[in-house]
């Protein structure tokens, strides 16, 4: 018999959700990392235990590229699945992002999103669809009286004041300056970020599945990891990096040089230094990495990838903006669940960039992937279904200091094709049998069909682009780099602050 008070008693049914078994998902990005800084890859110093077991379990790209590799144009391309002629940023620019973004899709399809350390996008604290932030773009504290980001609010809270703070070691945040890290290691900024990951995945909603992106400033300089990571590289024998000939603009070691300098030839002890620092940052960050990955659910689907790579040396470059394998190669690893049955555990050779991650995480978790996305899921290839894949990428980054111009490539991951446009000069590598870009095949009648193949593929790229890279059917040699953004996404002025009705502030 049902009473008056049974009838005002809640149902088990409405007063209890059933769990969403949708996958949840963990995105992991390192700055600046090569592609072949993976013990994986077949890197002969570098160790990455917990990177490799991903690898070895899920299934690692072995073609994958920034497109345009520098930090601010890379991460918008993996907030928006978008090229950088759609969002609109060629180079470190600050202004507003117009897509549809990663986190802002998966919120509005039911699940709990949380930013843990660099986005780097404009203004500082939007929170572009995440739910919630642990956010730092980086270990700088420029200005103690004022806190700008969590880590320095982390940094505060245990006591430590002055200005700099994180980066009182001296090592330039641009430079090859390295050394190890002068506080105690867990206040290290990428222990701050494994340390706030798990924390999320501790204090998460567990009725509902979560994407959890997890952004290390490490490798990218400064170039200061723990003493013990700093230590064991320096004992090593570290193979010098390759300078091919076509690249040479200094006959030996330059004094005097710029710490921030692009093109750099360093004494032999200071460039072991700068390539320990940069091998044991990366070590360090996958230890941590290691750490997060006790904590995650076994229904998580697992991306680690970087916003680009790092010259280190090679070519007598530093940093990145090239369109070579160092700076333009990254890791790129997909690990599904069990619950997908799909067959994992080998490199895929496809060519892949990091406006896919978006598309396919969205394909894994079942939501509709937006219209204005350029990527492409890459879950057929790890299907091993019938699928038509692209040919190539098409890469682009202005402007590339020293030079006097931008750049574009077009790459399969076997063979590449650069322009400096405004250079009009053009670059040919066979990266099956030249992976480190030492013979320039460009003038190689041999190599003319495949050289000619790369030409045409940019000519459709760019052809009614408003720079006119292409005038009658051809590429166009131009005076200088072309804008770093397009018209319509020059920044935005601040909003002006509100007066009372007599005008004052």
């Amino acid at each position: 018999m049902i009473t008056a008070i049974d009838t005002l008693l809640p149902t088990t049914e409405s007063t209890h959700k059933m769990p969403d078994e949708r996958p949840n998902v963990l995105l992991i990005m390192t700055d600046e990392h090569r592609g072949d800084a993976l013990g994986i890859d077949g890197h002969p110093i570098v160790e990455t235990p917990y990177l490799d077991a991903i690898a070895a379990s899920g299934s690692h790209f072995t073609s994958g590229y920034s497109a345009t590799p520098v930090c601010i144009p890379a991460r918008r391309t993996v907030m928006t699945g978008t090229k950088a002629s759609t969002h609109g940023v060629f180079m470190n620019y600050h202004t507003h992002l117009a897509q549809q973004t990663l986190p802002q899709t998966l919120s509005d399809a039911g699940y709990q999103t949380h930013l843990v350390g660099k986005l780097h996008l404009y203004p500082n604290r939007k929170l572009y669809g995440f739910n919630s932030a642990d956010w730092a773009d980086n270990p700088a504290q420029h200005d103690t009286s004022v806190v700008d980001d969590d880590y320095q609010m982390f940094l505060h809270e245990q006591g430590l004041y002055g200005p700099d703070i994180a980066r009182a070691h001296g090592v330039d945040e641009n430079g090859w300056v390295a050394r190890p890290f002068h506080l105690d290691e867990r206040f290290h900024f990428t222990n701050w970020c494994a340390e706030k990951a798990m924390r999320f995945l501790e204090r998460r909603d567990p009725t509902t599945p979560f994407f959890l992106k997890m952004s290390i400033h490490a490798p990218h300089a400064p170039c200061a990891p723990p003493q013990y990571y700093f230590d064991k590289y320096m004992a090593m024998d570290i193979p010098e990096p390759a300078v091919a000939e076509w690249a040479r603009v200094f006959d030996g070691p330059k004094r005097g040089l710029s710490v921030k300098s692009w093109r750099t030839a360093l004494e032999p002890k200071v460039l072991k230094q700068y390539m320990a620092g940069y091998y044991g940052a990366i070590e360090h960050a996958d230890h941590q990495i290691g750490r997060v990955l006790n904590h995650v659910p076994e229904n998580t689907i697992v991306i680690f990838t970087s916003d680009h790579g790092e010259m280190l040396g090679e070519h007598q470059w530093i940093r990145k903006r090239s369109a070579f394998e160092g700076s333009a190669r990254i890791p790129f690893i997909v690990k599904l669940p069990k619950s997908f049955e799909a067959e994992q555990g080998k490199p895929i050779g496809e060519v892949v960039e990091l406006m896919d991650v978006m598309p396919t995480i969205l394909d894994a978790v079942g939501v509709d992937i937006p219209d204005s996305v350029d990527g492409a899921s890459v879950m057929p290839l790890l299907r091993d279904d019938d699928n038509d894949w692209r040919d190539y990428i098409h890469g682009e980054c202005t402007p590339m200091e020293t030079i006097n111009s931008g750049m574009h490539y077009i790459t399969d991951g076997k063979e590449k094709y650069i322009y400096y446009p405004g250079r009009g000069e053009e670059q040919f590598f066979d990266l099956i049998n030249d992976p480190v870009e030492m013979t320039n095949l460009v003038d190689d009648p041999a190599c003319a069909d495949r050289v000619e193949l790369g030409r045409s593929r940019l000519i459709s790229e760019l052809d009614g682009r408003p720079e006119n890279f292409v005038v009658n059917g051809k590429l166009a040699k131009l005076d200088g780099p072309t804008p770093s953004f397009l018209p319509e996404y020059e920044r935005r002025p601040a909003s002006p602050k509100p007066t009372n009705i007599e005008g004052h502030l």
